[in-house]
């Protein structure tokens, strides 16, 4: 349809203008007419958007509506820089100390023995739990004597070609003084209580005496000829030294350092130990095959024991009353009760054994043997041989240090 023809009730209609010198009849008054609606028409095209007008006061807001459903996280950005460290809040209350556990086992100690070698001019240190060599200590010229302080950690050590004395440092096996002496040192004891050191001298027929603590010597001390062997009596501090070519043993006392007493025993005596338990003193006789027994109270023999053939070093086990006696030429070590003052085992060894000491916290016995330059380790509980270590050449002297 035609926009002409397009229904328009404001075309309908046309009224005249008004005359108002005409009047006419007056006429019931006419009833509205109504001109009915008629159907909407097509909606005209839009026209052009307007200018928008200025935006209006802002609205109160709304009632907030339900939160979403929330969204998935989304990645994780950069983390910030750390900020300063905040002020430390106050230490809490200590709390309860709890109860201590039980004391692990301890571990086994084991005592060092130390060997003078006179062939190699060393000292082999022996552990004694492995009874293998664990340090070698070069010192002078043929040494011989060896004898230890486990109070102070000292080893003192003769050394015959040089006439002097070593001292070794046992934390650190190294030789911290070298003391002069006399002619042909052989021999050396400590007094424990007095801490003085005896050394045989056995060309020079002296003994010199030093102290331990200045490593100096303070005293010699004529005795008889050719002296070897020495030990203190640590019940009465006198020191008895064998005198090989006087067959004799000479008592010193300490605190006069001169002899008291000269005893006789057996032909070529050589070693000397006590035995602090019974205060007898033995002594080897080397020619006549013979231990003699010295009663220390009344200074005399009141025994002599057969044992093998040459016999040279002794050493006493004082916890079973045993004297231990070596045989140079049969290579054997003899077992003597020094209670019955009688030989009541014998026990093979290697070649040539010379000295013996004894392990009083282990009863083990140890034995140098030069002709085959070993130790042995013998059990005082069965008197049979353990083990046999390897040292150095000639090995001679032997003691024990106590850990």
């Amino acid at each position: 349809m035609s926009e002409e023809n397009r229904f328009n009730p404001y075309n309908s209609l046309q009224g005249a203008p008004l005359d108002h010198s005409s009047i006419g009849p007056t006429l019931p008054p006419t009833p509205p007419f109504i001109i009915p609606t008629g159907p909407t028409g097509v909606t005209g095209v839009t026209g052009v958007t307007g200018v928008t007008g200025p935006t209006g006061f802002t609205g109160p807001t709304g009632i907030t509506g339900p939160t979403g459903i929330t969204g998935s996280t989304g990645i994780t950005g950069p983390t910030g820089i750390t900020g300063p460290t905040g002020v430390t809040g106050p230490t809490g209350p200590t709390g309860v100390t709890g109860s201590t556990g039980g004391t692990g086992p301890t571990g086994i100690s084991s005592n060092i023995i130390f060997v003078a070698n006179r062939n190699s001019n060393t000292v082999s240190a022996i552990d004694s739990n492995t009874n293998s060599v664990i340090a070698i200590i070069p010192v002078e010229i043929a040494p011989v004597g060896v004898a230890t302080n486990s109070n102070t950690n000292l080893v003192y050590v003769t050394n015959q070609g040089s006439n002097t004395v070593s001292v070794i440092n046992a934390n650190t096996n190294s030789v911290i003084a070298t003391i002069p002496v006399e002619t042909n040192p052989a021999e050396i004891a400590l007094n424990f209580n007095t801490n003085l050191v005896y050394v045989t001298n056995q060309s020079s027929n002296t003994v010199s005496v030093i102290n331990a603590n200045t490593n100096s010597v303070i005293a010699t001390i004529p005795v008889g000829l050719a002296p070897i062997g020495v030990t203190v009596n640590p019940n009465t501090n006198l020191v008895y030294v064998t005198n090989t070519n006087s067959n004799t043993v000479s008592v010193i006392d300490p605190n006069t350092n001169s002899v008291i007493i000269t005893i006789p025993v057996g032909t070529n005596p050589s070693e000397v130990t006590v035995n602090p338990n019974t205060n007898l003193i033995y002594v080897t006789n080397q020619v006549s095959d013979t231990v003699s027994v010295i009663n220390a109270n009344t200074n005399s023999v009141i025994a002599t024991i057969p044992v093998g053939s040459t016999p040279f070093g002794i050493a006493v086990n004082s916890n079973f009353n045993l004297v231990y006696v070596v045989n140079n030429d049969s290579n054997t070590v003899s077992v003597i009760d020094s209670n019955t003052n009688s030989v009541i085992a014998t026990i093979p060894v290697g070649i040539n054994p010379v000295e013996v000491t004894v392990d009083q916290k282990t009863n083990l016995v140890y034995v140098t043997n030069t002709g085959n330059n070993t130790v042995s380790v013998i059990d005082s509980s069965t008197n049979s041989v353990i083990a046999t270590t390897p040292v150095g050449s000639f090995p001679f002297g032997i003691d024990v240090l106590s850990k």
